[in-house]
C-alpha cells in the first residue's frame, strides 16, 4: 500500500493501533496503579499489590486477569502465589510520555 502525502503509512497506522489498544487497556485508576507498581517491583503478587494500593483482593484480581488477557501483564506461579510482571514495556513509556505532558488540567 503506497502512502500518499499526508496519508499515513501502514506502519504508522498500526503504530497508533497498537498505542490505542495499550491506552484502552490501562485506561483505569487502579490499572494504572498497577503499572506503576510493577516499574517499580519487577514481580509482585496480587496480596502485594493489593496492600500497596489499599484495594480489594477480588477487584484487583479481575484488572490483573484482564490486563494479562490483554497482553500486558506475564503471570508465573511461585509456589501458592501468582506472580505478576510487566510484558509490555512499552506502557511504562506511553504512560511516562503523559505524565511529563505540559497539559493544562
Amino acid at each position: 500500500m503506497e502512502a500518499k502525502s499526508g496519508t499515513l503509512s501502514q506502519a504508522d497506522a498500526e503504530k497508533l493501533e497498537r498505542i490505542a489498544f495499550i491506552l484502552k487497556t490501562v485506561a483505569h485508576p487502579l490499572r494504572l496503579g498497577i503499572v506503576h507498581l510493577l516499574e517499580q517491583y519487577p514481580e509482585l503478587s496480587v496480596s502485594d499489590i493489593c496492600e500497596k494500593l489499599g484495594s480489594e483482593q477480588s477487584l484487583t484480581s479481575h484488572h490483573l486477569q484482564n490486563m494479562r488477557l490483554k497482553g500486558i501483564l506475564a503471570v508465573k506461579r511461585d509456589g501458592r502465589s501468582m506472580l505478576y510482571s510487566l510484558k509490555e514495556r512499552d506502557v511504562s513509556l506511553i504512560i511516562e510520555c503523559l505524565e511529563n505532558c505540559q497539559c493544562n488540567m
